[in-house]
């Protein structure tokens, strides 16, 4: 047998190693993505937060725990990414639009009709009104007084003025149940019946239903403890909390 017959028996060519000898720049770009979609949620946040640093840096490093593996073998991690860096910025985009809009209610607070009894705060991109319910309601009632209609008609240009916002009416009352004679059986009905009457006042001045819901919540949420008559007062309100409607692209 021939050397070269030898050789070629014995040594049989090995196919190339077709790897890539990058593929960690996968990985490494993934992980990019994933730092900086956490960078973007940093700055979302206008004003630093120590209570909700914590809790976003926890919940970026749960979500990130025990995926490292898979980023490098699936393509659906970079567009999760991608959405949730469309999401933060949506988001951002909404909460900037609110604080324009909130603008609007400080001035809507010296208008006549709810000068002085009206009130009002923003946050997470939410806006909420409250009027005492004393003002809107006699004691009791769950039907609009006149001074009641009086202050809702003061805040209808206002919101037909910003019609790309949702409006939530929430009724609250004090712990005190309805007496043994009212025809109501609790507070969560006799604050369901005030946002109602609310809300059918509001449809009656112009405003499209789809833009408006109405809750009970009784004694739930107070703003101060019940344990005075000036207290009790504060927690008979009426709530306007609105949310910005988000239209498709």
């Amino acid at each position: 047998m021939s050397d070269d017959l030898l050789k070629g028996s014995l040594f049989v060519d090995e196919p190339e190693d077709e790897s890539e000898p990058n593929e960690w720049i996968t990985t490494f770009a993934d992980l990019t993505m994933l730092l900086l979609v956490f960078f973007i949620l940093l700055y979302s946040m206008s004003e630093i937060d120590t209570k909700k640093f914590d809790m976003t840096f926890q919940s970026v490093t749960q979500a990130i725990t025990g995926k490292i593996d898979k980023v490098a073998t699936s393509r659906v991690a970079r567009e999760e990414a991608g959405a949730i860096l469309n999401q933060v910025v949506t988001r951002r985009q909404i909460i900037k639009a609110q604080r324009k809009v909130f603008e609007d209610v400080k001035y809507l607070q010296t208008t006549k009709g709810v000068e002085g009894i009206m009130s009002a705060n923003f946050e997470d991109g939410k806006i909420t009104i409250k009027l005492p319910g004393d003002v809107l309601f006699k004691p009791g009632q769950v039907e609009l007084s006149k001074k009641g209609r009086e202050a809702i008609k003061a805040m209808k240009d206002f919101f037909l003025q910003h019609p790309d916002q949702y409006i939530n009416i929430k009724g609250y009352t004090d712990n005190i149940r309805p007496g043994k004679g009212s025809r109501l059986k609790d507070n969560w009905e006799f604050s369901s019946l005030r946002a109602v009457n609310v809300l059918r006042y509001l449809m009656k001045l112009g405003l499209k239903p789809n833009r408006l819901t109405a809750t009970g919540l009784g004694e739930m949420n107070p703003v101060v403890p019940n344990s005075s008559p000036r207290n009790r007062q504060r927690n008979r309100r009426v709530e306007f909390v609105l949310d910005k409607i988000i239209t498709g692209p």
